[in-house]
């Protein structure tokens, strides 16, 4: 019996043996975690001491306070850009609206040079022209303006110095044709009234008859039942 159990323990049928550590399983794991921090230092420094070796580092360095002060370099440059942008954009906005003032000028300028041209070819006929002394008709002036509308002017003046106010009538008629026959118009409300003391301008727009054309305007100034003055123009 006792061959039989020792044969037993000296042959592959033996029971099998397990030789465990007395260590605790923490003090492993601190013993693994400090083999574990310390591979990777020394990884670390191998890596930081060959980029010191090559170069690399420095290099690095530099090129990225290179691409620092371009990138301030670039923004300066475009904040100076947007600048001359709006001051640019206020110019062409004052300059735009200085045009227009300017235009509007011209425009108001040429409408007054217009006015005075026309007023200068009134009074120019306020110039002695060997009339007696009295109430005259001067500057009658009549256009066309469509086939409906005709515009009037007429110039009255009292050549006589220190003279009165004249107190009387401008009576203004229209001739012509009408469908081919003859036609005559006044004023629409009669003969106007008409007080003078050097001079006055009365002027107007008319309305015409339809198939009407105008051939002479007259003017007359009346006063009571006695005319003191005509002028006729042909159109």
């Amino acid at each position: 019996m006792r061959f039989k159990l020792l044969r037993r323990r000296l042959t592959i049928s033996a029971p099998r043996v397990a030789i465990r550590s007395a260590m605790p399983w923490p003090v492993r794991w601190v013993l693994a975690a400090i083999v574990l921090g310390f591979c990777a230092a020394i990884a670390l420094w191998a890596f930081e001491f060959g980029k010191g070796i090559a170069g690399l580092e420095s290099g690095a360095k530099e090129e990225l306070a290179r691409l620092r002060e371009e990138v301030s370099r670039l923004r300066d440059e475009r904040d100076r850009a947007q600048s001359v942008a709006n001051t640019a954009g206020s110019l062409l906005t004052t300059e735009k609206s200085a045009q227009e003032r300017l235009v509007a000028q011209i425009k108001r300028m040429e409408t007054e040079n217009r006015e005075l041209r026309d007023n200068l070819g009134f009074f120019e006929k306020l110039l002695p022209t060997g009339v007696a002394d009295g109430i005259s008709i001067r500057g009658l002036q009549a256009e066309v303006l469509s086939s409906a509308q005709i515009r009037w002017q007429v110039l009255v003046i009292v050549a006589a110095k220190n003279a009165p106010e004249f107190n009387g009538k401008l009576e203004v008629t229209f001739e012509g044709l009408q469908n081919g026959k003859p036609w005559s118009m006044t004023l629409p409300g009669g003969a106007q009234a008409l007080q003078v003391r050097q001079y006055k301008r009365l002027e107007g727009v008319v309305e015409l008859p339809v198939q009407s054309v105008v051939k002479t305007v007259s003017a007359k100034v009346i006063e009571g039942s006695a005319i003191r003055a005509v002028q006729t123009v042909k159109l």
